[in-house]
């Protein structure tokens, strides 16, 4: 089990310097003309992890997506899992990310779901507080409708970007 553990958190920390260093170049280089848009919640095992795989799922390549919590958790909600397989969203190899600056101000829009002030605000940038439920604790039927809630902002998000 260690030697899973260790491989386990490799290939996160490998993504999660990846994907700092395409923030940063982001933040250095002109636009690609592809929107950025970050899903920020408190825990990150939730609703913005939701959110980010609903929006790649629906525009592959069309919008570059990434989540990220004020306070994250360890582990994605499995009951988030679950409602978006049976959607064919796969955030098995989805895992908790913590926000800073650089993640806020690589993003053109920034989507907060619950997170409050501790969200870094930058001029510039489109703001959008979401009123989603917190789909911690709850059972499957729940965090069904919030998967649908969240499906339907994120096609009128999409929408709007032209996506």
């Amino acid at each position: 089990a260690a030697r899973g553990t260790t491989s386990l958190l490799a290939s996160r920390a490998a993504a999660f310097t990846a994907a700092r260093l395409d923030d940063l170049h982001r933040v250095e280089q002109a636009s690609t003309g592809t929107p950025t848009v970050r899903f920020v919640c408190v825990q990150n095992a939730g609703r913005s992890q939701m959110a980010a795989a609903i929006a790649a799922h629906l525009a592959p390549g069309k919008v570059h997506v990434r989540s990220a919590g004020s306070k994250p958790t360890g582990e994605i909600n499995p009951v988030a899992i679950q409602a978006l397989r049976e959607r064919g969203i796969d955030l098995t190899n989805a895992y908790p990310k913590p926000l800073d600056d650089r993640v806020v101000h690589a993003a053109d829009i920034i989507i907060t779901m619950g997170c409050g002030d501790t969200c870094p605000v930058y001029p510039g940038k489109r703001y959008e507080e979401w009123d989603v439920a917190d789909p911690a604790g709850q059972p499957l039927a729940v965090v069904r409708d919030i998967r649908d809630d969240l499906t339907s902002r994120v096609s009128a998000l999409l929408r709007q970007l032209n996506v």
